[in-house]
């Protein structure tokens, strides 16, 4: 049964429509839209601050979300995949990114639609993503403009497959 716990009188607010691994651990000030996933050793900690999610968001196995005490909020457009092992902490992704496998997205970080942050890159905090780009490296920096047919045939697509990988599992 996945881990969900009130913190300091705040319960997590998980639609039916979402999935939760069975080891999963979503607790306190978390609000998720619907069809949402989380995956198997994920982690969303809403303990010291906000964190909001819109629909379609997959988070991935072993990913973090996480926020700062009293400074930064973590809020989550929709259709939005966060790969494995990737660790978002206080800051915007809006609607149609695709965090890749074990980047790291930092504070104060807007990530805007459309856009691509690359496997293992690391977005360092108070940087803007521009909408319609890919981001790689450490640090992260823009190395192109995003084509329709990725915005379609990766970022739709993998949000798309994992509702419908969650629905097996329920």
């Amino acid at each position: 049964m996945a881990l969900i716990l009130p913190v300091k009188g705040v319960h997590p607010e998980i639609p039916e429509s979402c999935f939760v691994a069975p080891n999963a651990t979503i607790v306190g000030d978390v609000i998720m839209g619907e069809a949402c996933s989380v995956w198997f050793n994920a982690v969303v900690r809403g303990d010291v601050n906000s964190i909001r999610m819109g629909n379609k968001v997959n988070i991935q196995d072993g990913a973090c979300i996480h926020c700062t005490y009293e400074k930064t909020k973590t809020v989550i457009g929709n259709h939005v995949s966060i790969g494995h092992h990737a660790l978002v902490h206080g800051c915007t992704l809006e609607d149609n990114v695709l965090i890749g496998m074990g980047a790291i997205v930092m504070d104060n970080v807007v990530v805007g639609s459309n856009t691509i942050i690359a496997a293992g890159a690391v977005v360092l905090e108070n940087t803007r993503c521009e909408s319609g780009s890919i981001y790689a490296g450490v640090p992260a920096k823009k190395v192109k403009d995003i084509s329709q047919e990725l915005i379609h045939g990766e970022i739709d697509r993998i949000a798309n497959n994992y509702v419908m990988y969650s629905s097996w599992f329920k």
